[in-house]
């Protein structure tokens, strides 16, 4: 159960790909994680290498705690966390993954990656969209690609009765840690 009061403790959630889309897009996923950590915010991602170990990385680098949440069944065929990795869960089967991630979230933060990644974008859309409102910040030349793609075809359509005001796009790290510190701002003077 998700406690009531997280002013002291945030979780963000980060969906990334394995193989990044670019050099680029690596060092983007490193400043998110900075940033982020910079913040205080403890980060949950899947534990692996490309864009989850960036932002592990960067969060590192800023002394944040980084928790990976695997698949207890695949861990041995998925290989080695990234050396980042502070803290491990392990888990049954992807819906306990899922919602274990978007339970514990107080931000999530989607990046290119393969289907895995565009299932856990479209569970955190569903989530944020239906369950509890959480914001799900989309960054990444690749990503805001999908998110433009998403919304012209429809696939993603704001109504009165399905707003989306919970989905962000956000073009670069400084706009990012920008509206990361309107975030928390927002957040402690709810407190």
């Amino acid at each position: 159960m998700k406690p009531q009061c997280r002013t002291l403790a945030r979780t963000a959630v980060f969906f990334g790909g394995v193989v990044p889309a670019s050099p680029d897009e690596e060092r983007l996923a490193e400043e998110v994680g900075m940033a982020l950590a910079g913040a205080g915010f403890t980060l949950l991602h899947g534990g692996y290498n490309g864009l989850m170990e960036a932002c592990a990385r960067g969060a590192a680098s800023k002394g944040g705690m980084v928790t990976a949440v695997t698949l207890a069944d695949k861990h041995q065929e998925w290989g080695d966390f990234n050396r980042y990795v502070t803290d491990e869960v392990h888990l049954p089967d992807l819906g306990a993954r899922l919602n274990h991630y978007l339970g514990h979230a107080d931000l999530v933060v989607v990046m290119a990656g393969g289907v895995g990644t565009l299932h856990e974008l479209t569970a955190a859309i569903y989530y944020a969209g239906n369950i509890r409102p959480v914001p799900v910040w989309i960054t990444g030349t690749t990503a805001l690609g999908l998110l433009t793609f998403l919304r012209r075809e429809r696939w993603l359509l704001e109504t009165p009765t399905r707003p989306l005001e919970f989905l962000s796009p956000i073009a670069s790290a400084a706009a990012f840690a920008a509206q990361l510190r309107d975030l928390t701002d927002k957040k402690e003077a709810d407190a």
